[in-house]
């Protein structure tokens, strides 16, 4: 899956000026515990039991050609991602490769159009919480109940990056046993032929299936990338793990391959084993009718709360995601000093940007409570799209100007990932278009406003601000080169570490 670099053990080369990041975050990240945080942004159970549903509903049977697109999708992206990531292991993400390889002003507005959309993720996610904790809590309310895990979760997203790793295993245990348990059911039962996942149906006027066109498969592919999407969360983390240019890339393919599976396999079981297929696509919880018809209400009971578990885990998780490219981001002095210096805080005994992460919990959290979950989720699904879109460019233009020669992940088949990236997801967008022209003009917007920052605030400031030094040095990186040093090191520190107008 990967041709690895003849240099592949020495670090990332230096920029021009030998400017660096200062290491401020803790490099205590292992491999595992980098794959496991990031399965944890994806969360597969809460993507199965909240997001799917919506793709069920659409085009039934078919949602598993959706997915299985989705899955080919994911899977150039994760090519584009991980030779990215090997070039750029910071933790501003996708922003960071966009600014590096496409331009500044290009970067600062994919990190506002990403800003955003992780922060509607979080509020997707928690929104779905109330579905489930209902079954054992009578008359709970899934507005409130989703504001409230937000809050707690920031909360929790604060500490020790080790101390989340050990928490977000211990809840994807729970999740993951919950998809065993769903699968079984559905092999266990199956009830109509395999030619029902090729057939996109949806309930029509007098509640018998009806067949739809392919165009809205298309459609809802989107949604099954949205589904998918978390496996790049990688990156955000490459501050806090060991030997991260050349770790990273592996966690990004590994995560995506368990995400794929964790999701398809699971879904395809529940369109074959369903007793009856039109309720299951019209029950406002598909799921939950699903288990209780093949199992008892017992067990979903059981399997409710591990799915309540599995939304607050990914909560925690990409509120940890976003608030290392909010930390970023003011690290990158993208705001007024004051407000770069109060994101740019890192705690110094838990090594956690304190400051960004409970500033995204709290805007997540009032956008939860005065924005309906069907409004976020249309919000998300163009820009995701977006982002893709960009990353690839950044992948092929990367390889082209040669700002991505130092990566020591270089993906297969080269340009044909990204390509095809690029291919699809233009298809999807024109689908997402005659669907619904709203998402693609919130992405577009989000866009606009950035690079409108950009050029009115951050450019003519530019020799100051949105500067883009290299990664911080990874001394794990540099013991398994042998102690090789590239060249004098100037660090960059956040603001108010050292006088701002320096």
């Amino acid at each position: 899956m990967s041709a690895q670099r003849p240099d592949d053990a020495l670090p990332p080369a230096t920029p021009a000026g030998g400017e660096r990041y200062s290491q401020e975050l803790s490099r205590s990240l292992s491999l595992r515990g980098n794959i496991l945080i990031t399965l944890s942004s994806v969360t597969p159970a809460s993507s199965v039991f909240i997001i799917s549903p919506s793709v069920l509903a659409a085009v039934g049977g078919a949602s598993f050609l959706a997915f299985v697109a989705a899955g080919l999708v994911g899977v150039c992206m994760a090519f584009c991602y991980a030779e990215l990531s090997s070039a750029f292991p910071i933790a501003g993400g996708e922003y960071s490769f966009a600014a590096r390889v496409l331009g500044k002003g290009t970067g600062f507005a994919l990190f506002l159009m990403n800003a955003l959309s992780l922060i509607l993720i979080i509020g997707v996610i928690a929104l779905g919480t109330g579905q489930y904790l209902a079954t054992a809590i009578s008359g709970a309310d899934s507005k409130w109940v989703g504001v409230g895990v937000i809050v707690v979760c920031s909360i929790v997203a604060v500490l020790n990056i080790r101390t989340n790793a050990w928490v977000t295993a211990t809840f994807l245990t729970l999740e993951m046993a919950a998809l065993v348990v769903l699968t079984a059911l559905g092999f266990l039962h199956v009830s109509r032929p395999v030619s029902t996942l090729f057939q996109p149906q949806t309930m029509g006027a007098n509640g018998v299936l009806t067949s739809v066109g392919l165009g809205l498969v298309a459609v809802q592919t989107a949604t099954a990338i949205f589904a998918y999407n978390g496996y790049g969360a990688a990156v955000y983390f490459s501050e806090e793990t060991k030997n991260a240019a050349k770790g990273v890339a592996r966690a990004i393919l590994w995560s995506l391959a368990i995400t794929v599976a964790a999701e398809l396999i699971p879904l395809t079981a529940v369109i074959l084993g369903a007793p009856d297929l039109g309720t299951q696509i019209s029950d406002p919880a598909p799921m939950q009718y699903f288990v209780t018809a093949l199992g008892g209400s017992a067990l979903n009971t059981v399997i409710s709360l591990a799915i309540a578990l599995a939304i607050i885990n990914a909560v925690v998780a990409i509120t940890l995601q976003a608030g290392r490219t909010v930390y970023s981001s003011a690290r990158d002095r993208a705001y007024p000093d004051p407000i770069s210096k109060s994101l740019g805080y890192v705690h110094p005994r838990l090594q956690t940007p304190v400051t960004a992460t409970l500033f995204v919990g709290a805007v997540a959290a009032i956008v939860a409570a005065l924005v309906p979950i069907g409004s976020l989720i249309t919000a998300t699904g163009a820009t995701l799209v977006a982002l893709y879109v960009i990353v690839a460019l950044s992948a092929i233009v990367g390889r082209r100007n040669g700002t991505t020669n130092h990566a020591q992940y270089r993906m297969p088949w080269w340009p044909a990932a990204p390509v095809a990236v690029i291919v699809a997801l233009g298809y999807v967008t024109y689908q997402l278009w005659l669907g619904n022209p709203w998402q693609v003009i919130i992405a577009v917007g989000a866009l606009v406003v950035g690079y409108a920052y950009y050029y009115a605030y951050l450019y003519p400031q530019r020799s100051t601000r949105w500067t883009m030094p290299a990664a911080a040095h990874d001394e794990h990186a540099l013991e398994e080169a042998g102690g090789l040093l590239m060249g004098p090191v100037l660090e960059i520190h956040p603001p108010g570490t050292h006088d701002m107008e320096a």
